[in-house]
């Protein structure tokens, strides 16, 4: 109904449309109203990485929050930066559903658990909608999506193309006919002509509704960095940018029929994740470092935490300048080498993680976080210290150095996982060893699949302090929150 409204050429100006957007939100307001009584949801995936579906996905939760709607945002897949843009979305966590990582059961508890009292439930996928780990496509968005029986939005970037987008929506639709995609929304879109040719051609040939045609931008609203977006928490203007995002999607997607193709999700009592309970036992303080250069988390970990038994304590590693009484420290992923100046500026700080792990304090530390607790980092010709518990010198390459899923076993004694468990994870990294003054027995992991720190090993230990380069996802080891706080418990 409100298709031919919603296109606007790239080149109009936002305050040419203040009438007609006034217009058209009030519409919308009105059909949404009717149109989305009760929970519903779908999946929002594309043809392959870059196709626009993260743009799509967030400025989608924008405009339903906007309008007063709770979304329950999801991403499927080990990614923490596309999550983070949601959650900033939403004004709610976001949660990973990983088919590699988690079981089907710790998927279908999180999904449902964690959707109730919202309005909307948006997944946004990763990578092409087939794309999986083998040649069967196991663990792709398209079996996520048929594991929860949730429709899919396709995003398609429509650079340079017109019919042939017509024969790539109508081979995903006979490659996996379990897959129910319900419509479509096209992105890069350069004129109204290429606009129409493509509408008509998909809906001619697959019969599914093109439900809105992005504009091709003037400039990137999401700038890349290696093979992802810029964290939220580095972007000058974030929420401006979701502003534009909510007005790109308002004004070029049909948000009725949006809601209309999605599909109810329902209520129900499911099983909370298998994770030890503390009883009536004191709280033990963890303390997150959470901060421009450390912001890969995953909510469920700090959730994990909380149910066994943790207080969590946030920290900047960049402004404060000491620690604060701890159990326990966690230090995540994220971008430390963009923040080097800033993290080997504040000395103090660095001097105070290291003096609570001389003295014993029990430190979880994951990619950037060893990176953190290693000696120093090399930038181009500049050399920056950094807390030296570990004597590692780290540099970075332009090319990744890992990237993908490993699973990593337990071969020798450390402070958070007992011997002989096998653990799947996660690997990215761009950063590279310059020099280790340590052997490869020092190293308990031996990765099954994946690099680790250096020849197939991972996780170096210095008293209570455990470091590696894997991402490990508490709703797939439940290990990991219970061995966490049950060294911190033994150490206080």
């Amino acid at each position: 109904m409100l298709a031919h409204l919603l296109w606007q050429h790239p080149s109009e100006s936002l305050s040419s449309r203040i009438v007609q957007d006034f217009y058209i939100n009030s519409l919308l307001d009105e059909e949404l109203q009717k149109d989305m009584k009760g929970k519903k949801g779908l999946v929002v995936a594309g043809l392959a990485g870059g196709s626009g579906k993260s743009v799509v996905s967030v400025g989608l939760t924008a405009a339903f929050a906007r309008r007063g709607k709770g979304v329950a945002p999801f991403k499927k897949g080990p990614d923490y930066i596309d999550a983070g843009w949601l959650q900033l979305a939403a004004g709610n966590k976001c949660y990973n559903l990983d088919p590699y990582l988690m079981s089907h059961e710790a998927i279908t508890t999180s999904f449902f658990n964690r959707s109730q009292g919202a309005d909307v439930v948006i997944l946004e996928g990763n990578r092409g909608i087939f794309d999986g780990v083998n040649v069967e496509g196991g663990y792709s968005t398209a079996d996520l999506a048929v594991l929860l029986s949730m429709p899919v939005l396709l995003v398609v970037n429509c650079t340079k193309t017109t019919r042939t987008v017509a024969a790539l929506v109508l081979g995903c639709l006979q490659f996996d006919k379990r897959v129910d995609i319900r419509g479509v929304v096209l992105n890069q879109i350069a004129t109204q002509r290429q606009r129409r040719l493509i509408t008509e051609a998909v809906e001619h040939y697959t019969d599914l509704p093109v439900l809105g045609a992005v504009p091709r931008l003037k400039r990137d609203i999401f700038p890349m960095r290696h093979l992802g977006m810029i964290p939220h928490q580095e972007y000058v203007g974030s929420n401006q940018a979701l502003d534009f995002l909510a007005n790109l999607i308002e004004e070029n997607v049909d948000l009725t029929r949006v809601g209309q193709l999605m599909a109810a999700v329902p209520d129900g009592v499911y099983s909370a994740p298998a994770i030890a309970q503390s009883g009536k036992k004191e709280k033990v303080r963890i303390g997150i470092l959470q901060d421009a250069a450390f912001q890969f988390y995953y909510s469920e970990n700090f959730e994990a935490l909380e149910r066994c038994g943790a207080e969590l304590i946030y920290i900047n590693a960049l402004t404060d300048q000491d620690l604060p009484e701890l159990d326990g420290l966690y230090i995540g992923g994220g971008f430390p080498e963009t923040s080097a100046k800033d993290l080997a500026a504040n000395g103090s700080f660095r001097r105070a993680v290291k003096d609570a792990a001389e003295a014993g304090l029990p430190v979880y530390a994951e990619c950037g976080g060893l990176i953190y607790l290693g000696r120093s980092i090399i930038i181009g010709d500049e050399e920056y210290p950094l807390t030296d518990v570990f004597p590692v010198r780290f540099g970075m390459s332009e090319k990744p150095q890992a990237h993908g899923y490993s699973i990593f076993k337990a071969e020798a004694e450390n402070p958070f996982y007992p011997v002989g468990l096998e653990v799947k994870g996660h690997e990215f990294r761009y950063s590279t060893i310059i020099d280790w003054q340590g052997s490869e027995g020092q190293l308990v992991l031996k990765m099954k699949r994946g690099r680790g720190f250096m020849h197939g090993r991972d996780g170096l230990v210095r008293k209570n302090v455990f470091a590696l380069y894997t991402h490990v996802h508490a709703d797939g080891t439940a290990e990991w929150a219970e061995g966490f706080i049950r060294r911190c418990r033994l150490s206080r």
